[in-house]
């Protein structure tokens, strides 16, 4: 079975109840890219990429389309069953741009579990449980505006709550913090997002005025060498995010004792069977982690499922998605959805997402 189109679609995905407020950023509508290959078969694989706009890292939806268009003659009458081969096959054609790669890895992985009537998770170990817990992130917000949204989300049946701060008065984010833990106390894990928003001293004074307060601290700051720097006087558990980008950064972090665990995205790590890796290493050093993305549609996140699946749940924080943040599931009847704060594993093979032609955008490109 062999790669006989490749077609790219553009979508704009709105923000629901938007716009949706981070310490660098605030976003109004997402733009994502998704992926159609189709094989000599006949058989359909999907994928997708949505950045989180031009500024979040150096990854943006043009550069996927352009880099998906570097690669995507070439790949043309690759074989679909041999994941590695075909992600070797990529690095050879463009260096670099993971995350557009992630996209077709993910398409490829959908053909192949089709092929062989499994699903995803089945491919990279098998799924040690159906139902996944999630977590909610809240925007940048008053102390009383994000107390009520962490208490509506708690009495939802969300276990994590993660507070987005930084990117103004750090004095803001600790009352914020205070009032956010009387409001939920221990009833569900409290994160603090700043999504690099920081300066060293101001994550200090965050983690010192909180320090009675049980919570994780995660990406405060923006390179690695300034968490390496400050984490002896921080009071609470350090998490990575957006500092680690591929299997070498994860490695890199764990080598300098820098946190206690990451955040990771799953496109910006390279796809499915990079997190895999990425899953195993961490298992090795009692690191736990999250499964989840920067933004997208059902694509990505059954991706994201698939692999928190195979993760061993004392080791998964959680799974995020923006599903509660977009307007529409492009498979209407199998699509990602939040029950209760958790999420059930799709359970057609492959990625168990069949997207209707309707709801996937512009077609922009087509290689054959």
């Amino acid at each position: 079975m062999r790669i006989s189109e490749i077609h790219v679609y553009q979508k704009n995905l709105p923000v629901v109840d938007g716009p949706y407020t981070m310490s660098t950023m605030t976003l109004h509508a997402i733009d994502t890219t998704i992926v159609k290959l189709v094989s000599d078969s006949g058989l359909v694989g999907w994928g997708e990429v949505a950045p989180l706009g031009p500024l979040y890292q150096p990854q943006h939806a043009l550069g996927a389309r352009a880099a998906i268009a570097e690669m995507a003659p070439a790949l043309i009458g690759e074989s679909c069953l041999a994941p590695l081969l075909f992600c070797r096959r990529m690095d050879q054609l463009l260096n670099g741009h993971r995350y557009a790669k992630a996209a077709l890895e993910i398409g490829i992985m959908d053909l192949l579990g089709k092929y062989h009537g499994v699903r995803v998770c089945d491919l990279i170990g098998g799924a040690g449980r159906e139902r996944l817990p999630g977590y909610y992130a809240t925007g940048i917000g008053d102390p009383d505006e994000i107390a009520r949204i962490a208490r509506d989300k708690v009495d939802e049946g969300y276990p994590r709550i993660q507070v987005k701060a930084g990117g103004r008065d750090v004095a803001i984010d600790i009352a914020v913090v205070r009032r956010v833990f009387e409001t939920i106390g221990n009833e569900a894990q409290l994160i603090v997002d700043p999504n690099r928003g920081m300066t060293g001293a101001q994550a200090i004074q965050l983690s010192l005025a909180c320090r009675d307060i049980p919570f994780a601290l995660e990406q405060p700051c923006m390179t690695l060498d300034e968490i390496i720097t400050i984490r002896p006087q921080i009071a609470h558990p350090l998490l990575l995010d957006e500092s680690v980008d591929s299997l070498g950064e994860v490695l890199r972090a764990i080598s300098l004792d820098a946190c206690n665990g990451f955040g990771l995205k799953l496109t910006r790590m390279g796809g499915i069977n990079a997190m895999a890796t990425i899953r195993d290493v961490c298992a090795a050093r009692s690191l736990p982690h999250t499964c989840e993305d920067t933004w997208g549609g059902d694509i990505v996140f059954a991706a994201v499922l698939q692999v928190a699946a195979t993760v061993e749940p004392r080791m998964l924080e959680a799974v995020w998605t923006c599903g509660s943040y977009i307007e529409e599931n492009y498979d209407p009847l199998n699509g990602i959805v939040v029950d209760r704060g958790h999420f059930d594993l799709p359970r057609g093979p492959g990625l168990g997402i069949e997207p209707d032609a309707a709801r996937i955008g512009e077609l922009v490109a087509s290689y054959a």
